[in-house]
């Protein structure tokens, strides 16, 4: 039912834890049409992360499109309408004027740079036109999953994952990564217990980073500089997404139980279910909404953010 080409290696993987560009400018939405957005937005090819332009208005999509591993060239980054109708579906295309993209998977915004996280190398493009900025390959990387913007730079998370005939493991290293603002790198951390790293979002309040493992089950804050991190929760694992949802939440999802949870004090609550296959979640907070990717089934749903009192029935 899903589609994608890759859904073996990625059913192997959960066992084992057991075109061209269009350069038009940004498109514009009606603020109010929110309640009138369509739910679910369908025809991605293996969606991984979803982001928010706010400047811009829009939403920007990955697609692995393949293998999650394989440096075959053809991912591609779609650009939505605020409401989530497609504005252009390959908007940024792997072999296409200049661009190399080959699974993209987390996107981060820095000035007027996107920054997307591609098997070994982080990319950048501009914002305005897509075209490509820069590539930065990270130097022992097995698979970058997501890409968050710091203090002091840019930091990726690698989750880990191996392929070899036998298929797909995860025998580590489980690491973050920092690109400097001079493109230098390094290796932030490394530590089995990330447990494969996925999501990072960065909380500015607190001056640190929230991590959830794909492999593990403890979400985790952590400071740069620092060789330790700090549980904040207990889940079920197979955590993918997560952002900053107030200053007292924060919003997960899981492929354990096909979820969308508010980890609030410690207690991770779900708040929406039926996401099957649940990938980087992005968030619209003017109008109250999160983009939630559905890689395995190539969709991208949209759901009303959680207030403080929203729970599953």
């Amino acid at each position: 039912m899903t589609g994608s080409r890759w859904a073996p290696a990625i059913a192997a993987l959960i066992l084992a834890a057991a075109c061209g560009r269009d350069t038009r400018a940004p498109a514009t939405a009606d603020t109010t049409a929110a309640a009138s957005a369509p739910r679910s937005v369908a025809g991605f090819e293996a969606p991984e992360s979803a982001r928010y332009d706010p400047d811009f208005d829009v939403w920007y999509v990955t697609n692995i499109n393949g293998s999650p591993v394989d440096k075959d060239g053809n991912g591609y980054i779609s650009r939505l309408r605020a409401d989530g109708t497609v504005d252009a579906m390959k908007w940024i295309a792997g072999g296409a004027n200049g661009v190399t993209l080959n699974a993209p998977k987390g996107m981060a915004l820095q000035a007027d740079t996107l920054w997307v996280a591609d098997i070994d190398a982080v990319r950048g493009f501009n914002r305005r036109t897509g075209a490509p900025v820069a590539s930065v390959t990270l130097v022992g990387a097995q698979f970058l999953n997501d890409v968050a913007v710091g203090a002091d730079g840019l930091y990726a998370t690698d989750t880990g994952v191996h392929v070899d005939a036998k298929g797909m493991s995860h025998p580590g290293p489980d690491r973050v990564y920092r690109i400097a603002p001079d493109r230098s790198q390094s290796v932030a951390l490394e530590s089995d217990s990330l447990a494969g790293p996925n999501g990072i979002t960065w909380d500015v309040a607190r001056k640190q980073f929230i991590i959830v493992p794909f492999f593990g089950t403890v979400i985790r804050a952590w400071t740069p500089g620092s060789k330790a991190t700090i549980p904040l929760g207990t889940s079920k694992g197979r955590l993918d997404g997560v952002e900053i949802l107030d200053a007292k939440r924060l919003l997960v999802t899981s492929w354990a139980d096909s979820s969308l949870n508010v980890l609030e004090k410690g207690t991770l609550t779900p708040v929406a279910g039926d996401l099957p296959s649940p990938a980087d979640i992005g968030l619209d907070l003017k109008r109250g909404r999160v983009a939630i990717p559905l890689l395995m089934e190539n969709r991208v749903e949209f759901r009303t953010l959680p207030t403080a009192e929203t729970a599953t029935p």
